[in-house]
């Protein structure tokens, strides 16, 4: 049986029973309570289809990325997730479309125990708003204002495949077919580091996500510190994730062309954090019981604006510039 309209189209693809937030979807407003001691984490997102995502994407995979790119704010603040909204505009009733989104979107809120608690749908160009809401404790959220002088500037996973994927469909770049398919399923389904943030709660000195490209989000770290950096642009570009798997060459890749998709590539949502070098030891524990690599990156410095360099430690050239949506 077809759905009949907006409600049961909200009955039918998105109403479950309630856990954490009492009157669950339907009602004019969700409640919601942290525990006694802890702060709410709020975030947005929005994902505009042929902005965000191609037309073609899988809506299973559309479904788990719309709320994985909120988890990893919640990541970044070391927030645990509670629950979220979704505000979704749908150009028709596809049924296909919807199981596969809903299905990709639930399977992820289900492994971080983040239940749907209210949103809005509408007829329009498709897209997905959502709004995601964590806990931390008072006056423990990791935040991009603590980064110190000498701390040490650490990145979790890998950076770049997503932006090596866009090129691909872009016509820009030609990858062996394994690489590519490693590549777009960090662009389709990115992993939201949320066990890393819990971890590095008390260790850590600034987080924030990388959704527009190491370089300028780290940059965020630095102006809201009031703090310089020094960064490893050989260091980061070891971390695409193609390179673990094959060598440059064999992917076509030069030098510049890795360092400028882990630099500036976006689309990432792994970590980039701070912390004293005398937490080292305490920064790589954290990643292992995270099941997250780690890998130190840069460090901090007094002087500001963000200095990189080569592994000889020579300045590079090489402009990198982060995704904006005005620019």
């Amino acid at each position: 049986m077809s759905v009949a309209g907006e409600f049961d189209l909200i009955a039918r693809y998105f109403t479950r029973p309630a856990k954490r937030a009492p009157l669950g979807v339907g009602d004019d407003c969700a409640l919601l309570a942290p525990a006694p001691g802890m702060q709410l984490a709020v975030s947005s997102d929005m994902l505009v289809e042929g902005r965000h995502f191609l037309s073609t994407v899988d809506p299973a995979k559309l479904g788990h990325k719309a709320l994985a790119v909120n988890l990893s704010d919640l990541a970044a603040c070391g927030a645990k997730p509670l629950a979220f909204t979704l505000a979704l505009s749908l150009p028709t009733k596809d049924e296909a479309w919807l199981e596969g989104f809903s299905r990709g979107l639930f399977a992820l809120a289900d492994a971080h125990g983040c239940e749907l608690v209210g949103g809005d749908t509408t007829r329009g160009p498709l897209n997905i708003c959502i709004t995601v809401f964590g806990e931390v404790p008072a006056g423990g959220a990791l935040l991009r204002s603590g980064a110190k002088a000498d701390d040490d500037v650490w990145v979790s996973g890998t950076l770049g495949d997503a932006r090596l994927a866009l090129e691909v469909f872009r016509g820009t770049l030609s990858l062996p077919a394994e690489l590519f398919e490693l590549a777009r399923a960090r662009m389709e389904q990115p992993t939201p580091r949320v066990a890393l943030g819990l971890a590095l709660r008390g260790i850590a000195s600034a987080a924030v996500d990388i959704s527009d490209g190491l370089v300028g989000d780290l940059e965020h770290v630095l102006r809201a510190s009031g703090v310089g950096g020094r960064l490893d642009a050989d260091a980061a570009a070891d971390r695409l994730a193609l390179v673990a798997h094959a060598t440059g060459a064999s992917a076509g890749l030069d030098r510049e062309a890795r360092r400028a998709c882990a630099l500036a590539g976006g689309d990432d949502y792994e970590l980039a954090f701070t912390a004293p070098e005398s937490a080292r030891k305490a920064v790589e524990q954290a990643g292992h019981a995270a099941n997250t690599p780690v890998t130190r990156i840069g460090r901090i410095e007094m002087e500001a604006g963000l200095r990189i360099v080569d592994a000889q430690g020579a300045p590079v050239v090489q402009r990198f510039a982060s995704f904006d949506h005005f620019a």
